[in-house]
């Protein structure tokens, strides 16, 4: 988007994850949903708005503090406006939508609840020229019952040029679903998964319309509520987000953007590459599609990047999949492959599940030697790992046996990896030292 839209447009992003009426389950997933939401509108190159125009509302308690914030949130929107909530919806006594917030009560929605009419109400308000609104809630399809234009003549004459946009997660009496195992919504998810990466088949730009109708396709096809939608004049027309599949840099860019990341993640931090990470992936993705080698070694990389950011148990999850795809097309001797089943030894560990990473690991040190060499550093890392687990579980006589075997190989062969050398030297150090404590 040009510097100009991204300055005239806000982005709204509300959410409600927690109710203290116990009829209305918490939604944990909503956080992760307006995080991913805000970083997709915000991102430097492809979003929609600069940092300071998105305003992110979760759990807000009170509705008269909602509402002011809501304003002030909209306050300088001349271009595009885009509204996005994601929690309970609640059908009134009169069949209104209301947007449930943490104190919203069931049965009794209208003075603990988001009247949606009071929020089109505002939307309406602004001067925005084209407003979108999302809705990623249970009934939310009840919106569709009233238009997004005022009944006024002048107004509904000036919206019929500038237009106005609504896309729901469900039909009028369907349930938003939140799938087992998936960090969103299936509706966010899915929209998430279409802004990220892209439609091969649209312009540079994606429109409104694009996106609401690539969206029906993925929902249909798994057999999820389908969206639904109202615009009028040309709002579906109105570009919302550049497209990911045709705008995106190359592969060859792609690996130097990986190779570089690669270096900044030994040389400070993996977790802090956790976000450069999951763009590659997406664009990878795009370009690729998601079954390519290079892609899957990006998901090795951002499972280990969650594991030093402290969720070993997420890069466990993470690593036992991409492993399963990999051993079924790659094979279980290929060097991807073997990669895998270090680092998931390594989370497995990390996880408390020590004996596990053992078995594993003893299995594959034998692997790897038999298939790359007895020098290749990835059977020095992986009797490295195996030596530390038995350290921690208790083995202190293997470990040590273990590391200095290393030791002695990784001083005639280190090579490139003289590093390895040294943290196997500190590691048995400790265990030395820790023994004699106990001796």
């Amino acid at each position: 988007m040009t510097s100009g839209v991204r300055d005239e447009s806000r982005v709204v992003l509300i959410g409600t994850s927690q109710y203290t009426d116990e009829r209305l389950p918490p939604i944990p997933v909503v956080e992760q949903c307006l995080h991913d939401m805000r970083d997709v509108f915000t991102d430097p190159d492809h979003g929609l708005v600069p940092a300071e125009h998105c305003t992110v509302l979760l759990d807000e308690p009170d509705i008269a503090q909602l509402g002011r914030r809501i304003r002030e949130a909209m306050a300088g929107a001349t271009g595009l406006l885009v509204v996005y909530f994601v929690g309970h919806g609640i059908i009134g006594r009169r069949h209104e939508l209301y947007l449930g917030l943490p104190d919203s009560d069931l049965e009794h929605p209208t003075f603990g609840s988001l009247s949606y009419d009071a929020l089109r109400d505002q939307i309406l308000d602004s001067p925005a020229r084209t407003k979108v609104v999302i809705l990623d809630s249970c009934y939310s399809g009840r919106a569709m019952g009233e238009t997004l234009a005022d009944p006024v003549g002048a107004v509904v004459g000036q919206l019929d040029i500038d237009g106005t946009y609504l896309m729901t997660s469900a039909q009028r009496d369907q349930v938003a679903l939140v799938l087992d195992g998936e960090p969103h919504t299936a509706f966010t998810g899915r929209l998430l998964r279409v802004l990220k990466t892209g439609i091969p088949e649209a312009g540079e730009y994606l429109t409104v319309d694009d996106v609401y109708q690539h969206l029906s396709a993925l929902m249909t096809a798994a057999g999820l509520p389908r969206p639904q939608k109202r615009g009028s004049q040309n709002s579906g027309r109105f570009r919302i987000a550049r497209n990911h599949a045709i705008s995106a840099e190359s592969e060859e860019d792609l690996d130097k953007r990986i190779a570089d990341i690669v270096w900044r993640g030994l040389t400070w931090s993996w977790a802090r590459q956790l976000t450069d990470l999951q763009n590659v992936l997406a664009r990878q993705q795009a370009i690729l599609g998601d079954r390519h080698v290079k892609a899957w070694r990006t998901e090795q990389l951002i499972a280990h990047a969650i594991g030093e950011a402290g969720d070993p148990a997420e890069a466990v999850e993470r690593l036992r999949k991409l492993l399963a795809r990999q051993s079924a097309e790659l094979g279980d001797e290929h060097a991807d492959t073997l990669r895998s089943r270090r680092l998931l030894a390594v989370n497995l560990g990390e996880s408390g599940l020590r004996e596990e990473a053992i078995l594993l690991l003893r299995a594959l040190v034998p692997d790897v030697r038999r298939i790359l060499g007895y020098l290749d550093p990835a059977g020095w890392r992986a009797q490295h790992v195996l030596a530390v687990n038995l350290a921690l579980t208790g083995e202190t006589e293997e470990s040590a046996a273990l590391m200095k075997e290393l030791l002695v190989a990784q001083k005639k062969h280190a090579g490139e990896d003289a590093s390895q050398g040294a943290r196997v030297q500190r590691d048995l150090a400790l265990l030395s030292q820790e023994v004699a404590e106990h001796v």
